[in-house]
């Protein structure tokens, strides 16, 4: 019987176990779970979402106060068009974090970092160059295209000195998606050296509608898969969301797959950058507990614990100190949900705004706990002590777990 660790990985020169961790924002994926998962010969991944919070958080930086001093006139003002990124900082946090995995980093593995176009920043284009540059300017060994299609990503960097050095990778959800992508990237000459494909129960953002329960992994893997081959085109694919255990990892490898990315495991890991009293909530949520909604303003459907203390939260835009969901107009779905309820409750002290969320306030306060479809499995993960708490597990046991296992088994910790 056949397990993870029968297989490889080929990423150019590397031969890795073929084990990618997903790229959780914001530091949830954090520099000491990519660090371990890269010593223990996989991919592990960094986030570069909302990167300035995470560095004043993880490198003493005051990248957010200095930003919302600079814009603290415009609190109030509903047009956010002023408040924008200084790009020489947002480059110097980039910077501090990569830097910080790469000189961490041990063993066979690499260390990735995910890269969300949906984080507009009021100037799509310059700071999404600026932060795949910045990422690649500091060592970083890949970088992987998430949250939107990511047309034009490839030729805001191609004249870049390590263009085609550092690994690239695109998630799509569908053939349609890879198509597109591949149309645009291919007048760079440069095509892409892995494909995630994540399915419809994937933990956050979603790349489907709210019709995705009609969707299913394999069978958008295997689309995948054929329409490269009909192309002639040799690049590795790799599937993600509902990957559970290393049976279910093992399949897919068995069906043409050259690695798995699986992210809802980890969460609960020691090593995870989430407060280990949002992990426990992980552990206790049953399958009843987790919903796909629309409330984030990217537009696209998310997947979370609906006892989120973000949900319905009206709190006042946070712009000025943040500000990474504005488009190039200046504009966020959740500051428009946010007036409107002002505008119908007059003198409220509170109020609720139910249809969207202030997405980059809670994120990085951790008030929002995105997650996989199968969350509801994690107690089973593991051991719970007599006063109800749920014993934290190590990476390095989840992922050896994942390597090692097989017919569904799943190893206990100690």
């Amino acid at each position: 019987m056949k397990r993870v660790d029968d297989f490889r990985l080929r990423l150019g020169k590397h031969e890795l176990v073929p084990i990618m961790i997903g790229g959780m924002g914001v530091d949830i994926s954090s520099v000491d779970l990519a660090v371990e998962v890269a010593r223990l010969g996989g991919v592990g991944h960094i986030s570069d979402a909302m990167i300035k919070t995470v560095s004043d958080r993880r490198y003493k930086t005051k990248f957010v106060k200095e930003k919302l001093a600079l814009y603290k006139y415009n609190v109030e003002n509903e047009d956010k068009s002023a408040v924008k990124f200084d790009l020489g900082k947002l480059v110097e946090a980039t910077r501090l974090h990569v830097e910080e995995a790469m000189s961490r980093k041990t063993g066979s593995g690499l260390i990735f970092i995910n890269c969300m176009e949906k984080l507009t920043m009021n100037a799509p284009k310059e700071t999404l160059k600026v932060r795949l540059e910045a990422a690649m300017d500091a060592g970083i060994e890949g970088i992987t295209l998430a949250a939107g299609l990511h047309l034009g990503s490839f030729a805001l960097i191609e004249e870049h000195p390590r263009f085609r050095d550092v690994q690239l990778g695109i998630i799509v959800s569908s053939v349609r998606a890879l198509q597109l992508f591949l149309k645009k990237s291919m007048r760079t000459g440069r095509l892409p050296d892995y494909i995630v494909v994540e399915g419809p129960l994937a933990g956050g953002h979603l790349g489907f509608g709210m019709d995705w329960a009609q969707y299913d992994l394999a069978t958008i893997v295997a689309e995948v898969i054929q329409f490269l081959k009909n192309e002639h085109l040799d690049i590795p694919v790799i599937p993600a969301g509902g990957i559970f255990t290393g049976s279910d990892a093992t399949a897919f490898l068995e069906s043409g797959a050259a690695a798995v990315q699986v992210a809802t495991r980890f969460t609960v890991s020691e090593e995870c950058g989430l407060p280990d009293k949002v992990k426990q909530e992980y552990f206790k949520a049953s399958e009843d507990d987790i919903e796909v909604n629309q409330i984030s303003p990217t537009g696209y459907p998310m997947r979370m614990i609906k006892s989120s203390p973000g949900i319905g939260d009206g709190i006042r835009p946070n712009c000025e100190a943040y500000g990474y969901l504005l488009d190039a107009n200046g504009k966020c779905a959740y500051v428009t949900s946010y007036n409107r309820e002002l505008a119908l409750h007059p003198g409220v002290r509170k109020i609720s705004v139910m249809d969207k969320t202030c997405l980059c306030t809670h994120m990085r306060n951790f008030d929002i706990w995105t997650c996989g479809y199968l969350t509801y499995r994690l107690k089973d993960t593991t051991r719970k002590a007599a006063d109800g708490s749920y014993q934290l597990l190590t990476a390095e046991h989840i992922f050896k777990d994942y390597q090692f296992s097989t017919e569904q088994k799943i190893a206990l910790p100690e």
